[in-house]
């Protein structure tokens, strides 16, 4: 009792300087207007970002209204400095003839002399405020209470390159960037869909990170939008840095090792699950997007299976799924068959393992944990290396931390095979956030054979499938299209067959409009 109302306690208190410190931020910004004065204005906004360094206020005057004075301000490197000076400063201190009158220079000056295509008018400091951080240049004019915030965002951008994580033999080599309108254009030039809609979020009390929602409107599902669009909505966090933020915050079971929603750094994977119903979400300052909702065979595709035949696409995943069971079972059913089933191993094979292990001082399952963390710990340092050198330092460091290992008879040689085969199965799958879901349900799969056998290993799968036929993505069963069966959608699951069969978007998404293909179109 006492435990539960200290909580509520330390909960009401963090709440408490919660609203505080928005309230202190409200007191320096929120509902104060443009002051009419201009100095007022520049002096305001160097006070409330600290003096900065890198703010720029430029004054001048507007040609043929002497006694009128301007200014612009901005942050050095955050905008197109060449659009300010060409199409901001010039018009309005060599081009302001058409002024008459005192009276219609603000009229003017945002009908005539500015040239951006980005405009907004607003008599709100902290919309002007917010504007100026989002890369935009603030424009003031002595004697007007509003204030104008010009599109000149220009800040250094990477350059569209491949993807790193989703690399194909065969398909379009873009991947997404870190700017959300480079991101959204390179979707809309392969979709050029009018339907397609985009909706703005702006999240984190202090990164102010934009986020678009993107959908097929008539396609998509009205009930997922909707659900999306509201856990969006409920986000409240200081800052959004990347999609991952985002994907803990609205995914069904925070708990559940497997990923319920999925991110890729593909334009094209993007508009194919677009396509098929679903919703992507794409943060400014990240090159993956999310794709919901998300169902378990979804991450065992490759863009690539859609662009070959459907022969090969249908033996990858075959491959994928054997790589699957490799990567899961092959330590456990060693350790179960060296512990408990001796008996079931035939006797050439159990004699040569004997020998192999005949200077292990070691159970199989303290073997088999010290070779896969070792693994793991290289896996992760090849990672961290920079450039060409990871990947060298971790083949070669598991070659000679797995000889060193047989040689001193800490191992024995099968152990060596079997992690090696667990380890290159593990890269097979497509998706890093399933792959390392496996990799960590791995242990405590290592763990319960080692204590029970093979009853272990089937009761440990019986759970994990019980999970996953429990789990949820927006609605969607994650082991759909198996459970519950659709066999409609059967049609591109383990085995993809021919784009003439696949006539109709996946029920499973309950699309507006399920029909891919129209008779026109099918060729029969």
């Amino acid at each position: 009792m006492r435990k539960s109302y200290t909580r509520k306690r330390e909960r009401r208190k963090k709440e408490y300087l919660k609203d505080r410190s928005e309230r202190k931020l409200d007191e320096k910004v929120g509902g104060l207007r443009v002051y009419t004065e201009l100095e007022k204005n520049l002096q305001f906004i160097s006070q409330l970002l600290g003096d900065a360094t890198d703010l720029v206020s430029r004054r001048f005057t507007i040609q043929y209204t002497p006694n009128r004075r301007a200014a612009v301000v901005y942050l050095d490197g955050m905008v197109e400095v060449a659009i300010v000076d060409e199409f901001v400063l010039h018009p309005l201190m060599t081009e302001a003839e058409n002024i008459r009158s005192k009276s219609d220079i603000w009229k003017t000056v945002r009908e005539s002399l500015v040239q951006t295509g980005e405009m907004e008018t607003t008599r709100e400091l902290k919309t002007m405020v917010d504007s100026l951080l989002s890369g935009d240049t603030l424009l003031f004019v002595d004697g007007c209470s509003e204030g104008l915030a010009l599109g000149t965002k220009g800040w250094a951008r990477r350059a569209v390159k491949s993807p790193r994580s989703e690399n194909v033999v065969r398909g379009p080599r873009e991947g997404l960037t870190e700017t959300l309108r480079v991101n959204t254009s390179m979707i809309r030039r392969r979709l050029k869909d009018p339907d397609l809609r985009l909706k703005d979020f702006k999240k984190g009390k202090r990164t102010k990170t934009h986020i678009t929602l993107m959908y097929i409107e008539g396609v998509a599902d009205d009930a997922v939008v909707k659900e999306a669009k509201q856990r969006m909505k409920q986000i409240e966090i200081d800052g959004v840095l990347e999609t991952g933020y985002i994907e803990e915050m609205i995914e069904d079971n925070t708990w559940s090792p497997f990923p319920q929603i999925q991110n890729t750094e593909r334009p094209d994977t993007v508009v194919s699950h677009l396509l098929e119903g679903k919703v992507a979400i794409l943060v400014d300052g990240t090159p993956h997007a999310l794709i919901i909702p998300a169902i378990f065979s979804q991450f065992y595709y490759s863009a690539e299976d859609y662009y070959e035949r459907y022969t090969i696409a249908s033996f990858l995943r075959v491959l994928r799924l054997v790589s699957l069971f490799i990567a899961l079972l092959l330590p456990t059913l060693y350790i179960a068959f060296i512990s408990f089933h001796v008996e079931m191993i035939p006797s050439d094979l159990a004699i040569t393992l004997a020998a192999g292990r005949a200077t292990v001082p070691f159970p199989s399952i303290v073997e088999a944990l010290v070779m896969e963390v070792s693994v793991e710990i290289l896996r992760e340092a090849s990672v961290r290396l920079p450039g060409m050198i990871g990947p060298t330092i971790g083949i070669v460091g598991a070659l000679v931390v797995g000889q060193a290992a047989v040689e001193a008879g800490l191992v024995s040689p099968l152990m060596v095979i079997v992690v090696g085969l667990t380890t290159i199965s593990s890269y097979a799958t497509p998706s890093y956030s399933a792959a390392i879901s496996i990799r960590l349900l791995r242990f405590p799969f290592m763990i319960v054979s080692a204590t029970l056998g093979l009853f272990g290993v089937v009761l440990a799968l019986l759970l994990m499938l019980l999970h996953l036929i429990k789990l949820r993505s927006f609605g969607v069963p994650y082991l759909a299209p198996f459970t519950p069966l659709h066999l409609s959608d059967l049609k591109d699951t383990v085995l993809r067959m021919p784009w003439r069969w696949m006539k109709k978007r996946p029920v499973i998404y309950r699309p507006g409009d399920d029909r891919r293909q129209r008779k026109e179109m099918d060729g029969t």
